[in-house]
C-alpha cells in the first residue's frame, strides 16, 4: 500500500491558541464549554493548512474562505485580524519548539447555546491549533465507497465541522488499504473526495468537477484551476474507470497522483499529473501566500 506513514498522536506538542473574536491567548490545553454548539450539533466551520517553515501556506484564501463558511451557517463574521494574530502567536510557538512541517487548524464555532438547534447569543469560540505532521508519499491510493454528497445541501460548499460521514468513508477506505475515498452525487456524477478534491485526465485533458457537483472549494483545487490548463465539468463516476490519469488536490497533500484506485493500477504517475504537481510545487515556492 501506498499509504501514508502514521502520524503518532501526541496531545503534548500541540500548541493552541483558544479565544472568540475580541482576542484570546496560548494556552496549555483548550477548554470548551459542554454546551459549545460546535460540540453538541457541529455548528461551526474550520480550515486546515500545511505549515512549512515560512509559515502557512495560503493563508489569505484559507481566511477568506472561513468567512464564506460562516456565512453559509449564518454565524457572526469571524474577525480576521484577530485570526491572523492567532495564528502568528501559534506558529511562532509551535516553530520555536522545533517545529519544521505542520498541520494548522482554524476552528470557528457558534459557543454557548441550547441543547438542541437553536443557537443561543453568546460570543463564538475559536480556537487556532498546530501540530507535527508527516510528509505524504509521492503517490497515492484511493477507492470508490457507495455513499454520496448532497449537491442540494443547505451547507454544500461549506467547510463545516460536520465531519462524521466523512470519518465514515475514510474508515472504509483505509480498511480496503486507500488512503482515500471518493464519492459521487446525488444523481450520480463525480464530486470528491473525504478530504480532497479529484481531477481526471482524458486524452490529454484535465478535468475536475465543477463547485455545482456539491464539492468544497478547494484552496488548492483553485490555485490549479488558476495555474494550470484545466477545465470544471460535470463528469460521470464512471469516468475514473477509463481516465488516463486520476490525482487528488488538497492544502496537506498539494497535488497528489493516484497510482491504484479501486481494481486499476499505473506503475508510476502519469505525466499530466506529475507536471500539475511540478508546476504547484514551483509556484508555492515562488510565493507561500498567493
Amino acid at each position: 500500500m501506498r499509504g501514508r506513514v502514521p502520524e503518532q498522536w501526541n496531545p503534548e506538542a500541540v500548541r493552541i491558541w483558544q479565544g472568540d473574536n475580541s482576542g484570546g491567548q496560548l494556552v496549555d490545553r483548550a477548554s470548551i464549554s459542554a454546551l459549545d454548539h460546535g460540540f453538541t450539533v457541529a455548528d461551526g466551520v474550520f480550515e486546515t493548512l500545511k505549515v512549512v517553515p515560512g509559515g502557512p501556506v495560503a493563508l489569505s484564501r484559507h481566511l477568506r474562505r472561513l468567512g464564506d463558511s460562516a456565512q453559509v451557517l449564518h454565524l457572526p463574521t469571524p474577525d480576521i485580524s484577530v485570526i491572523r494574530t492567532a495564528v502568528a502567536e501559534v506558529v511562532a510557538a509551535w516553530q520555536g519548539d522545533g517545529g519544521v512541517l505542520g498541520r494548522l487548524r482554524i476552528t470557528y464555532t457558534a459557543g454557548e447555546a441550547p441543547l438542541g438547534s437553536e443557537r443561543g447569543d453568546g460570543s463564538p469560540t475559536l480556537v487556532v491549533a498546530v501540530t507535527d505532521t508527516v510528509p505524504w508519499p509521492d503517490t497515492t491510493t484511493a477507492v470508490t465507497v457507495p455513499w454520496t454528497r448532497n449537491e442540494r445541501s443547505a451547507v454544500a460548499g461549506a467547510k463545516t465541522t460536520s465531519y462524521a460521514e466523512n470519518v465514515v468513508a475514510l474508515r472504509a477506505a483505509r480498511e480496503r488499504g486507500a488512503s482515500e475515498a471518493l464519492l459521487a452525487n446525488t444523481v450520480g456524477d463525480l464530486c470528491e473526495g473525504t478530504g480532497t478534491n479529484v481531477f481526471v485526465v482524458v486524452d490529454g485533458r484535465v478535468l475536475t468537477p465543477p463547485l455545482s457537483s456539491g464539492c468544497l472549494p478547494g484552496i488548492t483545487r483553485e490555485l490549479v484551476l488558476e495555474w494550470c490548463d484545466v477545465r470544471e465539468e460535470t463528469l460521470p463516476l464512471s469516468v475514473l474507470e477509463s481516465a488516463d490519469e486520476v490525482f487528488l488536490t488538497s492544502s496537506t497533500r498539494d497535488v497528489h497522483p493516484v497510482v491504484r484506485l479501486d481494481d486499476r493500477e499505473w506503475s508510476e504517475p502519469g505525466s499530466v499529473s506529475a507536471d500539475v504537481r511540478r508546476e504547484f510545487a514551483a509556484r508555492i515556492a515562488h510565493d507561500i501566500d498567493p
